[in-house]
């Protein structure tokens, strides 16, 4: 039976591990566009802010990695600002009043853009872990589509895009 099983399983396996960086947004690719409402009400596209770095950050008020990113966030916020970075945080799956609760006592130096998700951030992105951190560069394209990044790595990879004039 076993010998039935085990050859399924690895095939099974590997499949994930295949199909998972498949799922991402291609480096080099321009970055879904998308609508939201922010916090305060107001439309907001992602591509109103082409012509300035972006880091994308898809979360949950709920998740540890996600509150980590946020710090990791708030460390490197200096460095963000002195370089015109502007973060936009969507959140996927809370309430207003999650975000509004997580948000409080915040101080975000940098410009800095938080809203909820309809969906439409979640397909276009084809979000499958949390956090999501995207480094959207000044054309538009997604140099960088991943994890949780302590704010030491966060701000050596900014770097390397704002290079890239």
């Amino acid at each position: 039976m076993l010998k039935k099983i085990f050859p399924a399983l690895l095939t099974f396996l590997g499949l994930c591990f295949i199909a998972g960086p498949a799922l991402a947004v291609d480096i080099g690719a321009p970055a879904p566009d998308f609508e939201l409402k922010t916090m305060d009400g107001q439309n907001f596209r992602l591509s109103q802010l082409k012509g300035q770095p972006i880091l994308l950050k898809l979360a949950t008020t709920w998740c540890p990695t996600c509150r980590q990113q946020t710090a990791e966030i708030l460390a490197a916020g200096d460095y963000l600002k002195d370089h015109g970075v502007v973060v936009v945080e969507v959140f996927l799956q809370d309430s207003t009043a999650m975000v509004k609760e997580y948000l409080q006592g915040k101080d975000f130096p940098m410009a800095h853009y938080e809203m909820i998700d309809d969906g439409r951030v979640l397909r276009a992105y084809n979000v499958y872990l949390i956090p999501r951190v995207l480094f959207i560069d000044r054309d538009f394209k997604v140099r960088r589509d991943g994890s949780l990044m302590p704010a030491s790595a966060l701000k050596a990879e900014m770097a390397k895009i704002l290079e890239k004039k």
